[in-house]
């Protein structure tokens, strides 16, 4: 199976919710949410982000948008307004956990790579 960064599968979207980061992971196709559920466990996202996450890892599963949400506690130093955190709002947060390194079965690579760019479906 191929190694491939996580952002080459999935999408995400991060934020803040008092101490917690709340990180959100989108499958960029349909097929690849049912891997996202088996490989992205509460126990791989703490360890890839034991650096930032002090506390516990919750998961959501999200079927209808074919996603997982996130929370990672005790990951912004006590919150926005009183973090001494570059990124006290944990925007960057979703990035850092799609550069994840994950085994992926060649045809999710294959069905990934085969959907439009976004922005070239009007290309003439």
């Amino acid at each position: 199976m191929p190694v491939v960064k996580l952002i080459e599968i999935a999408h995400g979207r991060s934020g803040d919710k008092g101490n917690a980061s709340n990180v959100g992971i989108i499958a960029r196709h349909p097929d690849v949410y049912p891997f996202l559920c088996e490989v992205l466990t509460t126990d791989r996202v703490k360890e890839h982000m034991k650096n930032v996450c002090k506390g516990d890892v919750e998961r959501f599963e999200l079927p209808n948008i074919g996603a997982l949400n996130f929370l990672l506690h005790e990951s912004l130093g006590g919150g926005g307004t009183v973090s001494l955190k570059l990124d006290a709002q944990g925007k960057t947060h979703a990035s850092q956990v799609l550069r994840m390194d994950v085994d992926v079965p060649q045809d999710l690579l294959d069905k990934v790579k085969a959907l439009p760019v976004p922005g070239t479906e009007f290309a003439g």
